[in-house]
């Protein structure tokens, strides 16, 4: 069982998530079934992973009810603006086969594009319809979600940004505290880039008797943030869900905190510049 976190709309999610970008072309529907069944609440997709029908029918073939999975998917930037928006959510609410989202978000700003802000308003009436629960964003800079809430006055739930040892955005963390946005952190064990590796992280692993993807995880929850690994492998899903019957000293966490580079981001995707439609 996880522990949870509570948004600044009063509602609670996981304290970690299940990935499902990106599963090698194949199918979603078996990784997310098999994640569901041994105790993933949160299953996070995007209309621009083309994965949401198979992810849809992993999370139905769980047995697992409705009310007790959080759904995350997101809004690609072909379909930014007002009523752009609109169709986006009704793509995946049909591809997904739910007739409500639990957390949605923006994929990305693409600021050149500069219409984030209608999308906004288009998600906050969704959600007073009912048909998106908790809405947020992703990739968001502190100066792209300050114009949200200046221009619109509502503060997003969370915001989902890459975040692990090697970019471990201590600023934009203190940004979303601030807020009271949650950070949700994508590629959280660094994608193979050699964090687990790194001598800080297998010493705590030693200490603790734990792997090393065990450490970073647990590492994340410790900052307050909500990782969101993902894995084909069964054993690897369990191995990534059991983190919380450890906990790393503040040494630990601040030795891995230090692990962090200027040139920390896995591909270069500057919000600021990247654009993904």
């Amino acid at each position: 069982m996880t522990t949870t976190i509570r948004l600044n709309n009063g509602t609670q999610i996981p304290h970690i998530g299940f990935g499902t970008f990106p599963h090698d072309g194949e199918d979603s529907a078996e990784p997310t079934r098999h994640a569901i069944e041994v105790g993933y609440r949160l299953i996070d997709t995007a209309l621009r992973y083309e994965n949401e029908r198979s992810v849809g029918a992993g999370i139905r073939a769980s047995g697992v009810t409705r009310d007790e999975i959080v759904v995350t998917s997101k809004l690609p930037g072909r379909h930014h603006g007002r009523d752009e928006a609109r169709v986006a959510v009704r793509e995946s609410l049909e591809h997904l086969g739910l007739e409500r989202i639990d957390l949605y978000l923006i994929h990305w700003p693409l600021p050149k594009l500069d219409r984030y802000v209608d999308t906004w308003k288009t998600l906050i009436e969704l959600r007073d319809e009912g048909v998106l629960g908790s809405i947020g964003v992703s990739n968001f800079t502190s100066e792209h979600l300050d114009r949200l809430v200046t221009e619109t006055g509502v503060v997003p739930a969370v915001n989902q940004i890459e975040m692990h040892p090697y970019f471990p955005q201590v600023d934009q963390r203190r940004a979303h505290a601030e807020l009271g946005i949650v950070t949700e952190s994508w590629s959280p064990l660094g994608r193979g880039g050699g964090v687990l590796s790194e001598p800080v992280v297998l010493r705590a692993a030693d200490a603790h008797g734990v792997t090393p993807a065990q450490v970073v995880l647990r590492w994340h929850v410790q900052l307050g943030t909500v990782p969101i690994p993902k894995s084909r492998s069964i054993e690897r899903q369990l191995e990534n869900l059991a983190i919380h019957g450890f906990t790393l000293s503040d040494q630990e966490v601040a030795s891995v905190t230090a692990l962090g580079r200027p040139d920390g981001r896995i591909a270069g995707q500057d919000p600021d510049a990247y654009e993904e439609f």
